[in-house]
């Protein structure tokens, strides 16, 4: 019998990388009755508002953004981590528009978000219900009512008096003379007033009236949810990491401890002062990086890649106090907030001597631990190109660690690329520029500095546009250096961005330049197009970006691809020679793939020759697959210096 050996693999790959399916099913969902037409203005609004949608969250899971006639809005339950969250309303976004392809309005609940685009009419007219299959007990039945009502009445409380920011509350009651425990949740968008989120709230759990004897009910409407389970549903709440504490309670023992512990700390200080100001004079006169970022420092993440700091260190570094970073940036005001991504927000800020800045704050929840900062400080400091973000300092302090970058005025090449107003601000001109630039980029990170370094996010959204739309990559914490000939490498931690990813890393953890190329390859052909390759669109009907660009450009159809809003500026031969090497770029064989020197070589069309012909791109997977829960990802955050990746388990 002639039976395929790989098939025997077959359990053991899908027990390997912890994937699930995007996401499930919504628990429910609305279409309206209302419908648009393809060419409409409102399908134009909407498409926008889709795209932009996931870069509108308020730091808290509400996104909100709106276009011309279109509006939508998105809300993540309270203990949803930003990455989660951000990865549940990007599918929202996509299977809405499935199940609802042509409606003017409508709404899809997951479990975790919920997505809704209301154009004013649908209000709290709309609800779902699920029930449990369940029954109370009938000893316990009336205990039950009573206390289930008496949860939801206080929750109800809590989640409308929460503030603009979040209207969350969950909590739970035991039965009385019973081991059963009621879990309860409420939760309100934050657009609301408390009347409102309370008139909401208030209705959702009428609705609970009929379905009182089951163990477990949902009520899910437009602006509000209630959900009571004999179970624990529920995470901690999130919260964004804090820059103070500010804990009021018990100061009656902080009263008698609190000189005890002064004078203890007297007796420390003075003990330890003197110690600490030689030390710092030692490491004053030694530079300003802390011990962990100096020379022979070394941990598991770094052995193996030995490399003098002389190599390309030239720029100067500065080892900033937190204290002038908190009054750059209002103390970390949400006013200076930029976006947020799954290793923490970014801030604006403005020194003392009137310079702009760009401020990482490594979130305490995050998945970028010490190594990545310090693999992030390490690698900036020994790169110096026009092309790549410049890194003034870093501040170290407790738990707090922060990276401080020159500040972009034009934030992020997606904020142009993908909106439907700014995207006719850059021209052929200015992509051709773009483009050659991260190009040169690259080529210095493979080949041009003394260290090789595989970048493995490389993306719209981490690449800085300065004053000039100058193109400079950004986001080093999840960068590798190669040493000496190494040409290839695997992981065990896939980092990166689904649809950037090429397919021997996202689905083998083997990482090389080429993978970088292959993620070059994807950017080209969103810049040619002007649309994201997730949520890619032609003849109005959703495709996969590199098929149809591979399809058209062996057609010889490829003018189709380019973005019709540079129809007027563009270059017919240039459009197509960036397609045809996009499709090099992105080929499934890593050695069929072109080094970045000779990408560059291409698009300066130095390249007498013909362009090679190149084979049909693999079928990507983005839309089919997502992270499993325990692991940690970033965010598409669209404007300053963040590491935006997602981790994987691989083999």
């Amino acid at each position: 019998m002639n039976f395929p050996i790989w098939i025997l693999f077959i359990p053991v790959l899908i027990g390997s990388f912890h994937l699930v399916a995007a996401q499930d099913d919504f628990w429910g969902r609305y279409c309206g009755s209302d419908n648009y037409t393809q060419d409409s203005a409102y399908k134009r609004n909407l498409d926008d508002v889709l795209y932009l949608l996931t870069g509108t969250n308020n730091g808290f899971g509400f996104y909100n953004s709106t276009s011309g006639q279109a509006r939508a809005a998105a809300l993540c339950r309270g203990d949803m981590d930003p990455e989660r969250c951000r990865r549940c309303v990007d599918d929202a976004t996509r299977r809405l528009r499935q199940v609802c392809p042509n409606q003017i309005e409508a709404v899809g609940w997951y479990d975790t978000c919920f997505l809704t685009y209301p154009n004013g009419t649908i209000g709290n007219r709309i609800s779902r219900i699920f029930v449990s299959a369940n029954n109370v007990s009938d000893s316990i039945y009336d205990q039950w009512v009573q206390k289930s009502a008496d949860l939801l009445a206080e929750l109800r409380s809590v989640a409308a008096g929460g503030g603009q920011l979040r209207k969350y509350a969950t909590g739970n009651l035991t039965v009385n003379g019973s081991s059963t425990i009621i879990y309860g949740m409420t939760q309100c968008t934050p657009d609301l007033s408390a009347t409102e989120c309370d008139d909401c709230l208030t209705g959702a759990t009428a609705e609970i009236q009929p379905y009182a004897r089951r163990s477990g009910v949902r009520i899910y409407r437009t602006t509000c949810l209630v959900r009571y389970e004999p179970y624990r549903f529920f995470n901690s709440t999130w919260f964004p990491a804090q820059t103070t504490s500010g804990n009021t309670k018990n100061t009656n023992i902080g009263v008698i401890v609190g000189p005890i512990l002064a004078f203890v700390f007297v007796i420390i200080m003075v003990a330890g002062g003197f110690f600490l100001f030689r030390r710092r004079r030692k490491l004053r006169q030694k530079g300003s990086l802390l011990p962990e970022f100096q020379d022979g420092f070394s941990d598991a993440s770094t052995k193996g890649s030995r490399h003098e700091r002389e190599d390309d260190d030239t720029g100067e570094m500065n080892n900033f106090t937190l204290s002038a970073i908190q009054a750059a940036t209002n103390n970390f005001s949400l006013e200076n907030k930029l976006g947020e991504g799954g290793f923490g927000p970014v801030y604006r800020g403005k020194l003392q001597d009137g310079k702009e800045i760009a401020v990482k704050r490594l979130s305490k929840n995050s998945g970028q631990g010490l190594t990545e900062f310090k693999t992030e400080v390490k690698l900036i400091i020994k790169l110096q190109h026009k092309n790549l973000v410049r890194l003034l300092g870093y501040c170290v302090k407790g738990s707090e660690r922060l990276l401080i970058y020159e500040y972009m005025a034009n934030n992020s090449l997606d904020t142009f690329l993908f909106d439907a107003n700014k995207c006719e601000e850059l021209d052929w001109a200015k992509r051709s520029n773009i483009v050659i630039g991260i190009a040169k980029g690259l080529r210095y990170l493979h080949e041009d500095s003394r260290l090789k370094i595989i970048h493995r996010d490389m993306k719209a959204s981490n690449i800085l546009l300065d004053n000039d739309m100058n193109a400079k990559i950004s986001d080093f914490g999840t960068a590798r250096i190669f040493g000496g000939n190494q040409m290839e490498a695997a992981t065990n931690r896939i980092v990166g961005t689904y649809g950037y990813m090429s397919p021997e890393y996202a689905m083998e953890g083997l990482f090389s330049t080429k993978s970088d190329v292959y993620s070059f390859g994807v950017m080209l052909l969103e810049i040619v197009s002007g649309q994201r390759n997730n949520h890619f669109f032609y003849q109005d009907q959703p495709q996969n970006l590199l098929l149809t660009a591979w399809r058209l450009w062996n057609e010889n159809k490829g003018e189709q691809l380019i973005d019709h809003r540079v129809i007027e500026t563009f270059v017919i031969d240039e459009a197509l020679r960036w397609i045809n090497i996009a499709l090099l770029c992105v080929q499934e064989d890593p050695q069929d793939r072109p080094t970045m020197s000779t990408v560059v070589f291409m698009l300066e069309g130095q390249w007498s020759a013909k362009l090679p012909k190149p084979s049909e791109p693999p079928l990507s997977f983005a839309r089919f697959a997502s992270i499993s829960e325990e692991t940690k990802t970033s965010s598409e955050l669209s404007a300053h210096p963040s590491v935006t990746s997602s981790t994987m388990a691989s083999r």
